[in-house]
């Protein structure tokens, strides 16, 4: 027989986590992770260090638990689902978007979280099998419909997913080193990076070139 959940506790089961993690990310981004405590986090938090390992079996699971939230993995199906529906390119416009306004509001967050992953190995394998790869199937499963639906042309599906994250990534990381450029326009990225992977570099037949005439 199936156990029936609350939906009562699960939602406070899931406040308790928000506020877990919230905290969490204030103590990381201030202190970094290997001098940040499970002490420090309960404190913000405002509740006993021993609450927090009845949602968190440790600080590395906590940490898990900010980069799933930042990867947004459980809303990943849904926001494809409602992609399958709409415009291609309008969809992955508010898409990108979105992940972007997640992304860039928490980079100082994000960027304790990186350096982390780069020393520590048991996190990146963690990070990368329970994180990284589902995500990347709920994506190659959207691209992979939208390709024999007729939207988009054959692709190297698993490849591009990876490209287009990668690329999401990379201009994250290089704000982090101090682009400017980036850090005061990347509302406009989402426009630019969708007609850079539809329409290429290449100009269009109307295109009209400024010969220095």
């Amino acid at each position: 027989m199936q156990e029936t959940r609350d939906p009562i506790q699960e939602l406070l089961i899931a406040a308790r986590r928000t506020q877990i993690l919230d905290a969490a990310a204030a103590v990381f981004a201030e202190k970094g992770f290997h001098r940040a405590t499970i002490k420090d986090i309960a404190r913000v938090a405002g509740i006993a260090d021993g609450t927090i390992y009845t949602y968190f079996s440790s600080k590395t699971d906590v940490l898990l638990g900010l980069l799933n939230r930042l990867n947004e993995s459980t809303e990943r199906q849904e926001q494809f689902a409602l992609g399958s529906e709409q415009d291609f390119r309008a969809f992955f416009i508010a898409y990108l978007r979105q992940r972007m306004s997640l992304l860039w509001s928490n980079a100082e967050v994000f960027r304790v979280l990186l350096s982390e992953m780069l020393v520590n190995v048991e996190l990146r394998e963690l990070y990368y099998q329970q994180v990284i790869m589902p995500t990347f199937k709920v994506a190659e499963q959207y691209f992979q419909a939208q390709s024999e639906e007729g939207h988009l042309r054959q692709l190297d599906v698993p490849l591009t997913v990876r490209a287009i994250a990668s690329t999401l990534l990379g201009l994250l990381t290089t704000q982090l080193l101090g682009d400017q450029e980036i850090a005061q326009r990347w509302e406009e990225l989402p426009e630019v990076l969708v007609t850079l992977m539809f329409d290429g570099l290449k100009p269009g037949e109307d295109t009209t070139h400024d010969r220095g005439q």
